[in-house]
């Protein structure tokens, strides 16, 4: 199978390399994590000096490394002196205790370690305590809107972005063919299962598992809209189910943490601080959200605009919020270094109405930081008013910078 190079990723890694720090991919299953690694393997295997130990912990061939002196034993049998070692290991937190073998690898001179991993539970205690500053986190996300035209070879159009928001950006979806429907949800199905089954469920040893899958619904159809463990107890308790509001947290952080969804916290523009309650949702790939509600994906276009448009800043490297300005919401602020962008998604701007709530709300905001409008509105009527940049998100999708 032909690796189509997202060179994105590939020049941010490169950038690492050599300089005896832990490069870890993460990512939600199947965004092309595994084809960034080998990528780079082929890459560096080309060197002239260069001896490349590649571990995949979802083929079977490699079953019998699960835990951390397994993999020791392993990489001294690979390991050749003399040379420089890449050691490129695909869905770690499969090895139990890892961080206690990469962390000796990694002080050997001319050595590489390279890993992918789909849950944030990797990075966080004692393999944050032990690696310390060792080791450098680069994100992986599904396709952007420009690489899902290079990956399909589709114009840039409107039809193209609608194909984008209703079937997402997995890279797999170019061998199966964005027209196919039938198979293209039947495998958009088999991810989200996969996810669920091997980040969430065996990972957390969760028993309810028909609670799990409600709530993940009920998140799919309110992205864009705040919510908290409390609002949800109370929905499924109208539903007939009792669960407390600790264990929808549990839940609602399991799907985080396999990078299915993100959590967006609220920030007070005014005050300059983040407020503690209620939240909003977005999925890592919206064509894995939108198979779990398809009966409804003709109404609630807005909701995959907003979607959409904030995998794009964090694909960008911004860090995102929902904006709060006293009684009015802006969608997102989104920082990157010094740099503060504000942003409303918007289905269209179609009359005073409209105009005068998207607008008005950046308008308030006494800064002088780039404000932007992102609509669906034909193309030439893209604007810019009283300094409020109007874009039609074809327009946003294809820019990095604002």
């Amino acid at each position: 199978m032909e690796l189509l190079n997202r060179e994105n990723y590939t020049r941010q890694i490169e950038q690492w390399l050599g300089k005896q720090i832990i490069i870890v991919l993460t990512g939600q299953r199947r965004v092309g994590k595994s084809m960034c690694l080998k990528l780079l393997a082929q890459k560096v295997g080309k060197e002239k000096n260069a001896h490349v130990i590649y571990i995949d912990k979802e083929d079977a061939a490699f079953d019998a490394i699960r835990t951390y002196e397994e993999l020791n034993a392993y990489l001294q049998t690979q390991y050749q002196d003399g040379k420089h070692n890449y050691i490129l290991i695909d869905e770690v937190q499969d090895i139990t205790g890892f961080e206690h073998s990469v962390r000796s690898w990694i002080k050997q001179p001319d050595t590489d370690v390279i890993l992918t991993g789909s849950n944030a539970k990797m990075l966080s205690g004692e393999l944050a305590t032990l690696l310390a500053a060792r080791y450098i986190e680069i994100p992986i996300h599904s396709l952007s809107y420009t690489e899902f035209l290079y990956f399909h070879q589709l114009p840039d159009s409107d039809e193209s972005l609608e194909k984008y928001m209703l079937w997402g950006g997995l890279p797999y979806l170019r061998l199966i063919g964005i027209h196919n429907t039938e198979q293209i949800t039947d495998y958009l199905q088999s991810v989200y299962h996969t996810v669920v089954l091997k980040d969430i469920i065996q990972r957390e040893q969760i028993r309810d598992v028909t609670a799990l899958f409600n709530i993940c619904r009920f998140v799919s159809d309110n992205i864009g809209k705040l919510m908290s463990p409390n609002s949800i107890m109370n929905y499924l308790r109208s539903q007939g189910e009792k669960l407390s509001a600790s264990v929808i947290q549990n839940y609602l952080t399991y799907f985080t943490n396999a990078y299915l969804t993100y959590k967006v916290l609220r920030y007070d523009i005014h005050g300059k601080q983040l407020l503690e309650n209620n939240e909003k949702y977005y999925f890592e790939d919206l064509g894995i959200r939108n198979v779990l509600v398809r009966s409804r994906q003709t109404n609630d276009i807005e909701k995959r605009i907003e979607n959409v448009v904030y995998t794009h800043l964090l694909r960008c490297g911004y860090k995102v919020r929902v904006g709060q300005l006293r009684n009015a919401e802006i969608d997102f602020v989104a920082e990157r270094n010094d740099q503060t962008i504000y942003i409303q998604a918007s289905y269209l701007i179609a009359d005073e109405e409209v105009e005068k709530r998207e607008f008005g709300n950046l308008q308030a905001i006494r800064n002088n930081y780039p404000k932007i409008v992102v609509s669906l509105n034909p193309l030439n009527t893209s604007s810019n008013i009283e300094g409020i940049t109007h874009l039609h998100l074809r327009e946003f999708l294809k820019h990095q910078d604002f």
